[in-house]
């Protein structure tokens, strides 16, 4: 096998448990997560039910790639911040509705949805935390960027753990809010509640432009 076959086929997987995901996330909102089994997933996503466990170990997991999709991708614009920015000015700037597909906004509701139904599904909880810890171990290199001066392993790992921490209770926050209670927020709230987390949570000197 080529490389070029082998990352191809790596791709088509990460795409298939995507979707897999995505299945799996209608299915729990529309019958919850007790009224839907491993074999309405397989058939909603068109595989077989052997080919879902392969790729999942049990039906709750099969929403982790939705929840990593969307953590992920909020790092991913971390590590593009800036080192002229405060946190604020670059969260505003870079959070625009313009700024993603329609499937990206589509999995991004998805998401926010899965997180309003946790109080009432906490089986769920176990993949929203495993995308989180995903989450967690890429925000090192962010603030690793970011630090002017040494700091410790210890250190950047207890600030990554912060700020994740902190980004999750406002996603869990907002989203029962505005599912669960019918709360409106515009963008800009959402931004600045954003932003006043991460620069309250944050244990480095991170937040403002480096000098």
């Amino acid at each position: 096998m080529t490389p070029e076959t082998g990352i191809s086929m790596a791709i088509e997987r990460e795409e298939t448990r995507l979707a897999v995901s995505r299945n799996a996330a209608r299915l729990f909102l529309e019958r919850g997560v007790a009224g839907t089994s491993g074999d309405d997933i397989a058939a909603a996503s068109g595989l077989s039910k052997r080919t879902v466990w392969r790729y999942f170990r049990t039906k709750e997991s099969c929403v982790e790639p939705l929840f990593s999709t969307s953590a992920l991708g909020f790092v991913t614009l971390l590590k593009q911040w800036p080192h002229d920015a405060t946190i604020e000015t670059y969260l505003h700037a870079a959070i625009q509705p313009t700024a993603q597909t329609p499937e990206k906004i589509a999995d991004e509701v998805l998401a926010v949805r899965l997180i309003a139904l946790m109080p009432d599904e906490p089986a769920l909880r176990t993949a929203w935390l495993m995308a989180c810890q995903l989450a967690e171990e890429e925000v090192v290199a962010v603030i690793a960027d970011r630090v002017r001066d040494p700091v410790t392993p210890f250190d950047l790992r207890l600030c990554a753990a912060a700020i994740t921490a902190a980004i999750r209770v406002i996603d869990e926050d907002i989203s029962i809010a505005a599912v669960k209670h019918g709360q409106p927020f515009t963008l800009a709230e959402v931004v600045d509640r954003l932003a006043a987390a991460i620069r309250t949570a944050s244990t480095l000197p991170i937040c403002d432009p480096m000098i």
